[in-house]
């Protein structure tokens, strides 16, 4: 059982836990990070999730996931690429490009406050060390690869804010 803190819309903890697959109240929201990973060539790590996901599966995307309970934004989007694509990032490294709450994606309302970190890796990326098999494979690509993927539909369709705040 996952346990995520919900947030008022002025993104202060409620006090009010919430159990992961259960419906979010009205007025609450949860915290969710994404993790966009760039190279000094100005790549960024995507990765494929597996076939056997509940949702999207083999879809492409960058690093993220829901915040749990007790963790702030930062600590959820260094453990989530732990977890995802086994890299341990310094979060001293990590910088918000993008925070929403209560965003609107292709008219369908979500509960949940998304906050976009940026980190610079150059190193190897190697699956064995992830901590959870939600990842089928990584590739490191540019702005424009990426938003072909996303015009043809392989690359989840609520990361589309991307093309605003990535260089």
């Amino acid at each position: 059982m996952e346990l995520w803190d919900l947030y008022n819309e002025k993104r202060e903890r409620t006090g009010r836990d919430h159990i992961r697959g259960e419906e979010i109240p009205q007025g609450y929201y949860h915290l969710v990070v994404h993790v966009w990973i760039r190279n000094r060539r100005g790549e960024y790590l995507i990765s494929q999730r597996s076939a056997d996901r509940p949702t999207y599966p083999l879809k492409w995307e960058c690093v993220g996931g829901s915040v749990l309970k007790g963790e702030d934004s930062l600590t959820g989007a260094v453990r989530e690429t732990l977890e995802e694509v086994g890299l341990s990032l310094p979060p001293s490294e990590g910088r918000l490009i993008y925070s929403v709450v209560g965003r609107v994606v292709n008219g369908l309302r979500y509960q949940d406050i998304v906050d976009a970190w940026l980190f610079e890796y150059d190193g190897p990326v190697c699956l064995e060390n992830a901590t959870t098999k939600e990842v089928a494979q990584t590739v490191w690509m540019r702005k424009d690869q990426i938003k072909a993927l996303f015009e043809s539909g392989e690359f989840i369709n609520t990361l589309g804010y991307c093309f605003e705040i990535l260089e």
